[in-house]
């Protein structure tokens, strides 16, 4: 496992004062009246420092972390090595404009994600600062190779807040709500969800009926790009039945649709695969990653075959901050980390670890409708016991609990009723154990 930084901070949980504590609630105050309201925040604590799998406050409270900034922070908090990579790149210089002056560390990052992304093809990489944008290019990327402008995403999909991506997003609160209209040409499918779906509804049936979908209501004559993400994020963490991926890119090759695998929130060893897609052998002809490529500094990227990255005309692709070389040398130290420290492995143990707690408060707990995941990549889906329905209350109830004594646990699903958990890969077995018997404790109070 990778070393955690000497910061001083213990890889325990300590709480000092009730959560939030004074030094954060006078910083909620001051951030209620310096900035918009449209800028949320899951905890009412404040971050002083962060390391491995835990985040302290400024009041000195040291809390389990199961979100890593929402499946950024995968190496860990401060990890050495990126520490240590971005100090030399800043002594050297901070900016330039990749489309000015150009620089190695660039070339060295899509060199790099050439070389991981799924397939023996020829590709190429375009860096970007967020996933928003990297997907809103790969659709730019698909329309100009493919000469079509039509693209299809799917139901509960979150691809991002930009107004293209709030159009393929299908979450209207709080993504967008009030902020339309959106981009068009954007069409929705139905997903894979194998607890809603039933046992009736295996992947290649789920894909049979999204595609008859698509050829209704589109046309793949019109259709540039199929847009899915290999496991849905802020959807619900749904992991689509076996056989579906590999339908729906078969389908696409036949009828020369772009096949975009938005991993931003799987990529890099997530799920135990450096790319989530390499579960189902499934190759992408787009490639979108962002969130754990940098461990937290802004950089995202498009990687795929060379003649689609290729058909955009020369300054058609790019952006003053894409490829900063801060965060190219964050991303370099990143993915060493990552292959060094065998960090692909740690999240396979993170899942045989979690996945046996979790089932048994399943088993335990009717309310705890779904288990589902892979890697540390894992959720629970929270129901109403007599008839199933989504009970959003619960799951914020349960995530509210855990903050309270010190875990950091999201909320997500187009109903709010998922409890995700995104551990940073080297956070500790007793971490991870300690975070689980808080959330059974939750649970267990919360019983009505």
């Amino acid at each position: 496992m990778t070393a955690i930084p000497d910061t001083g901070l213990h890889q325990n949980r300590h709480l000092v004062t009730e959560i939030p504590g004074p030094r954060s609630r006078a910083l909620m105050a001051r951030k209620q009246a310096a900035i918009a309201r449209g800028v949320g925040t899951t905890m009412p604590v404040f971050a002083a420092r962060a390391a491995g799998g835990v985040v302290e406050d400024v009041d000195g409270n040291v809390l389990i972390d199961l979100g890593s900034g929402i499946a950024v922070t995968t190496v860990g908090a401060s990890a050495p090595r990126v520490i240590d990579a971005v100090e030399q790149q800043v002594r050297e210089f901070t900016h330039t404009c990749f489309m000015v002056t150009p620089y190695e560390g660039y070339v060295a990052v899509a060199e790099r994600l050439n070389r991981l992304a799924p397939g023996t093809h020829e590709k190429r990489s375009v860096l970007f600062n967020s996933g928003a944008e990297a997907v809103e290019n790969a659709v730019k990327i698909a329309r100009a190779a493919t000469g079509r402008s039509a693209v299809v995403a799917f139901d509960h999909a979150y691809h991002g807040r930009t107004n293209l991506t709030m159009a393929l997003t299908a979450k209207a609160m709080p993504y967008k709500h009030g902020f339309g209209p959106f981009a068009p040409e954007v069409y929705r499918a139905p997903l894979s969800y194998p607890f809603r779906d039933g046992p009736d509804v295996d992947g290649p049936e789920a894909a049979r009926r999204a595609i008859e979908v698509i050829d209704k209501q589109v046309g793949s004559e019109n259709l540039a790009a199929l847009v899915i993400e290999p496991i849905q994020g802020e959807g619900g963490f749904i992991v689509p039945a076996a056989g579906f991926l590999p339908a729906l890119q078969q389908w696409c090759r036949s009828r020369g649709v772009v096949l975009i695998a938005d991993e931003v929130q799987t990529g890099f060893a997530r799920t135990g695969a450096m790319f989530a897609s390499e579960h189902e052998d499934v190759v992408p002809d787009l490639l979108v990653s962002a969130k754990g490529i940098a461990d937290g500094l802004p950089l995202a990227a498009v990687t795929g075959r060379a003649e689609l990255m290729d058909a955009a005309h020369a300054g058609g692709l790019g952006g003053t901050y894409g490829g900063n070389p801060l965060a190219c040398a964050a991303a370099l130290a990143t993915i060493d980390t990552i292959t060094e420290d065998g960090l692909i492995e740690r999240a396979r143990e993170i899942e045989a670890l979690a996945l046996p707690r979790l089932s048994r408060m399943r088993d335990a707990d009717p309310r705890v409708g779904d288990v589902r995941g892979r890697g540390a990549m894992l959720a629970v889906e929270l129901v109403d016991p007599t008839t199933a329905a989504p009970d959003p209350e619960l799951a914020h109830a349960v995530a509210t609990a855990a903050h309270a004594q010190g875990v950091i646990v999201l909320v997500c699903g187009t109903h709010g009723n998922v409890l995700r958990f995104l551990p940073p890969l080297t956070i500790s077995d007793e971490l991870l154990h300690e975070a689980f018997d808080v959330l059974s404790a939750a649970f267990a109070d919360l019983r009505s």
